[in-house]
This record gives structure tokens, sequence and C-alpha cells, in this order.
């Protein structure tokens, strides 16, 4: 009699399930460069090169466009842990920087980077998470379908942002789009601006202290969810809430509280854009970073450690993407649209296509192999 089948190694679910996506969404994009009579190495090279090359800033500039995606990433792997799917990463986020802007116009010219640091973290948690909460708390208590809600909240929150900053923010300095200059003493400081205050020159980048706080977030997210009860919880509700009820655990509440984490999770985007990066606040300063931490969540299997190696890939995409703008002005924006199109499809609109039959190929096998061992075959 057979044994029960294996899982898949976590080595083919981490890292070869990724990969072979990653390598799929290339060659189809291969295709797409030739259609246009260019060459793919040529086009694949620029990339790498733009997206890690020191001289010109360009792995700096992938680690500030990485910084983004672990931030959305991890909002969108807490919701989907807890069994949600929270589309709302962009207007959590946005939120966020609108509380970001209204601290620092306030209170830019008081105190320094030392208690406004720690003060726009708190606001834009703050905000993203009340921003979360409240879809989630529709969910919980009056069924609302949290992709319904969080998506109408993005909407609400474009429309909220427009209004404060072309009728008030911006009548107070700036232009018509965007808010005033903070005061530079009262911000991050930029990475390169740092480099020159020791000594040393670096190329211009918006990379700046925001990494690091997404590092030490990716690792207390971890700590939450595998070594905590509360992440225990939202990890049962998140696979069955009507177990998770009869053994005791709130599911209404897991979920409220998975939402609102969700929420500060996005809405630390804001640090690294508003506080980090623009200095000010602007419309569309989000950019689409939020919908694109659905993919890197995907990719990382929702695990923060694999959303920090799919937030690099997706930064490095970015990063390269702009530099094969200068370099092959034939490959035009749309189409290097489409490159970045092509990855985000296969590693996550079509996860289960390319990880399905590999992990079932490897499951099997290691299901022979025990059985071959145990002599049952």
């Amino acid at each position: 009699m057979s044994q029960p089948q294996e899982g898949a190694p976590t080595w083919v679910k981490i890292f070869l399930v990724p990969l072979i996506q990653l390598t799929v969404a290339l060659v189809i994009s291969s295709l797409v460069v030739l259609l246009v009579r260019e060459s793919p190495t040529a086009a694949f090279s620029v990339m790498i090169q733009g997206a890690t090359n020191l001289e010109y800033g360009g792995l700096n500039n992938t680690l500030y466009y990485a910084t983004n995606f672990v931030f959305t990433g991890l909002a969108v792997a807490v919701a989907f842990h807890a069994g949600l799917f929270n589309i709302g990463g962009e207007g959590q986020a946005y939120i966020a920087g609108l509380g970001i802007g209204i601290l620092m116009l306030v209170l830019d010219d008081t105190f320094s980077v030392w208690l406004m640091a720690p003060l726009a973290i708190i606001v834009s948690a703050a905000f993203g998470a009340l921003w979360g909460a409240i879809p989630g708390y529709l969910q919980a208590k009056r069924g609302s379908h949290i992709v319904v809600t969080t998506i109408m909240f993005n909407f609400i929150a474009f429309s909220v942002m427009g209004y404060a900053l072309v009728e008030h923010i911006a009548k107070y300095g700036g232009n018509s789009t965007d808010s005033r200059y903070f005061n530079p003493e009262a911000v991050f400081p930029k990475l390169y601006e740092l480099a020159s205050s020791w000594g040393y020159e670096l190329p211009f980048s918006l990379l700046n202290p925001s990494i690091i706080l997404a590092l030490i977030v990716a690792y207390l997210v971890w700590v939450m969810l595998f070594r905590t009860r509360l992440g225990y919880a939202i990890r049962v509700v998140g696979q069955n809430a009507d177990a998770a009820e009869y053994a005791g655990i709130d599911a209404k509440k897991i979920i409220i509280i998975a939402m609102t984490i969700s929420g500060a999770l996005a809405g630390l985007m804001a640090v690294n854009e508003v506080f980090g990066a623009q200095n000010r606040l602007i419309l569309n300063f989000t950019g689409g970073f939020g919908f694109i931490g659905i993919a890197v969540a995907l990719m990382g299997r929702n695990h923060p450690f694999g959303i920090i190696v799919a937030a690099l890939l997706f930064g490095a995409l970015y990063q390269g993407g702009t530099e094969l703008q200068f370099e092959m002005p034939s490959l035009n924006p749309e189409l290097i649209m489409v490159i970045q199109g092509l990855v985000i499809f296969f590693t996550g609109a079509l996860d289960r296509m390319i990880r399905k039959p590999v992990e079932g190929f490897f499951s099997r096998r290691r299901s022979n192999d025990k059985e071959a061992a145990n002599g049952t075959v």
C-alpha cells in the first residue's frame, strides 16, 4: 500500500518555482523584443547593467524601488495569511502619505529629523492602519467583500488626497499638485548625501534610510507571523475560519487585526516616498507600487524573507526598465511595461499554472523515494 504523498521540498517552493516563472516570463519577453527587431540579449544586458551598476547609481535605485515593494508585499502577505486579499495598498499608502505631509508641514521647522523620523513612521502606520481597518471591519461585521471595499477605498483615498492637496495644502506653497518642500533638516537624507558628509562621493539616487526600516519591519513581521500566538491565530483563520472559531479563536476580531496590520505596513511605504525620497507631498506618489506588492507577495510565497528577494527582483525590473528607455529608444515605455507585466503575469496571475505541476512532480518523486527506502514498492 502506498504511503501518503509527500510535499515538495522547500527549495523547490521557494527557489525553483520562482526561477522557472521568471525564465518563462523572460523567454516570452524575448519574443516581444524580437518583434520590434531588437536584440533580446542586448536589451536584457542593458537592464541588468542598469539595475546593478554602482557608477551611475543603478544598484542604489534598485534598492530604493525594492524598499517600496517590501512594504507593500508584506502588507499583502499578512492579509493573505488571514485569508484576505488586500488590494487597497495604494490607498493605504496614499492616506499615510497625506498624514506625513500634514505632520511635516506643521512641525518640520520646529524639530529635527531625530524626532520627526519616529513621528513620521508612527503617523504613516496609524493612517494606513485606519484605512485598512475599515474594510476589515466591514468584512468581519457586515460581510462586505474585502476586494470590493479595498478597491473602493483606493478611489476614496485618491479623491481625499486630491481635494486636500489641491484645495488646501498647495495654497501654502508648492504647485497645484504638490506641497512645498519639507525642511531638509527634518527629513531622511539620501544615501549620497550621507556619503558626501563622510567624505565619499556617490552618484545621485533616492535611496535613503527607509531601507533599514523595511528590513527591520520584515523581520518583525516574520516574528509576528511564525513566533507569536497572534500570528498563529491569523494563519489558522486564513486556513479555516470555522475551525478557528471552534478552537476558540475570534475569527472576526482576527480579520480586523490582520487588515489593520496590513494597512499599517502599506502605509509605511509613504515613509520611503514622502519622508525619504520626494521630501514633499505630491499627487500619485504611490506610482502603482501598492499593486506590484501583490505580485511580490505571491512570488515570495507570502514569507517575509521571500518577499525581500522578490522585491529586489521587481526593483531591478523597474530600474532596468528605466535604463532601457535611455539606452534603447526604439523600445518605447509601453514595451518596457509589457516586459514588466509579463513577469508579474507569470509570477502572479499564473502562479498556480507553473507551481502546481512542478511541485507535484517533486512531491511524487519524494514519495516514491520514501516508499522505495521503506520497501513498500
